[in-house]
């Protein structure tokens, strides 16, 4: 059972914390999560590339307080920022004002959300700390949120560096440490090549790595009734290790991700996926490129809407089904996506 982030935030649903020990009290309290853990395991996300603004961390970094001090990524200057790649179009340092003068802070995902400096070994640690008290909480799955960007250097494209996969590499060896069942799981909305990366030599980076050529595949194969593109990519598909699996989904909480299908799939099939999510009541993210243009990013609609549009019951419960079976079919685990009634039939088992 994957729980979407829980502790208390100030936007984007969730995703940056303002404080990583805490559960939000709209949501219930620590023993709530215990119980779901008596029935499922789950899978924690490790939101740990960024925090809010509005928390203690960034409270602390901005007095300056004793070990604070370099505890969010910040840049003087006026830094060449042209190589950097990054899902958002906004952007990329805020301006805020510290008690050592204004900062300029690496916001990645909105000025909302500060870029933890993982160059401070003091943050490092602090992070580590929290990847333990989830694993003494009842995590058995940790998803590590946004990890290609982890690590940031001026002059670089600031996503898939080796400081970053060196990260990946110490959160496995922790958990691993302390309970050798732990599953690291890495969610990169890249191209597929640079996806399976996150495996690591098969032993010691991703367990798990997010599937994210599929769901876009499966879309485009049922949109066009041809699986020659999906056929092809699935007979390319190989895994490093016997320690390490695809986790196969059809849409995450973000929607449907397109940068893994770039290169399987070409810029008019990628163009019709856009369309397709347009006229069935989606909307479509783009990401800023080093040329100050923009591209389609995520087509941010479930994997049902996708698929249907204004389709009568029966096709789009044919095409729903014949989707899953697509999912079921492939190597690896598999995600399912639970729609309310059934959380509801969830929740009163609980009980």
């Amino acid at each position: 059972m994957h729980l979407l982030p829980f502790c208390p935030s100030s936007s984007d649903d969730g995703f940056p914390a303002i404080g990583y020990y805490r559960v939000d009290s709209a949501f219930g309290d620590w023993e709530h999560i215990a119980r779901v853990g008596e029935k499922f395991a789950l899978m924690f996300d490790a939101v740990f590339n960024h925090a809010s603004v509005q928390g203690d961390w960034f409270g602390r970094f901005l007095a300056q307080d004793p070990g604070w001090e370099e505890a969010f990524f910040s840049v003087p200057g006026a830094p060449d920022l042209s190589a950097v790649v990054r899902p958002r179009t906004h952007p990329v340092l805020t301006k805020m004002e510290s008690a050592a003068g204004a900062r300029q802070v690496w916001t990645t995902f909105s000025a909302d959300q500060a870029d933890i400096n993982f160059s401070d070994p003091g943050m490092m640690l602090r992070l580590v700390d929290v990847l333990l008290f989830y694993i003494e909480r009842g995590a058995r799955f940790i998803r590590l949120d946004a990890i290609a960007f982890l690590w940031r250097a001026v002059g670089t494209s600031c996503i898939h560096l080796p400081e970053t996969h060196r990260a990946v590499q110490l959160f496995r060896t922790v958990a691993e440490a302390v309970n050798p069942e732990i599953m690291i799981i890495t969610e990169t909305n890249v191209t597929h090549e640079l996806n399976l990366s996150y495996f690591g030599d098969g032993t010691n980076e991703a367990h798990w790595v997010y599937n994210f050529a599929l769901p876009p595949l499966v879309l485009h194969t049922l949109r066009t009734g041809s699986s020659a593109r999906l056929t092809t990519w699935a007979a390319s598909l190989d895994l490093p290790g016997e320690k390490s699996t695809m986790f196969n989904f059809l849409a995450s909480h973000d929607g449907i991700g397109l940068n893994s299908v770039r290169g399987i799939l070409d810029p008019a099939e990628i163009g019709a996926l856009v369309e397709t999510t347009l006229a069935h009541g989606g909307r479509v993210s783009e990401e800023s490129n080093p040329d100050g243009s923009t591209r389609p990013y995520e087509l941010n609609i479930n994997d049902y809407d996708a698929l249907n549009g204004n389709s009568d019951i029966a096709t789009a419960i044919d095409r729903h089904v014949a989707a899953h079976s697509i999912l079921f079919a492939m190597r690896g685990a598999d995600g399912v996506v639970l729609d309310p009634d059934q959380w509801q039939w969830i929740s009163k088992s609980l009980h």
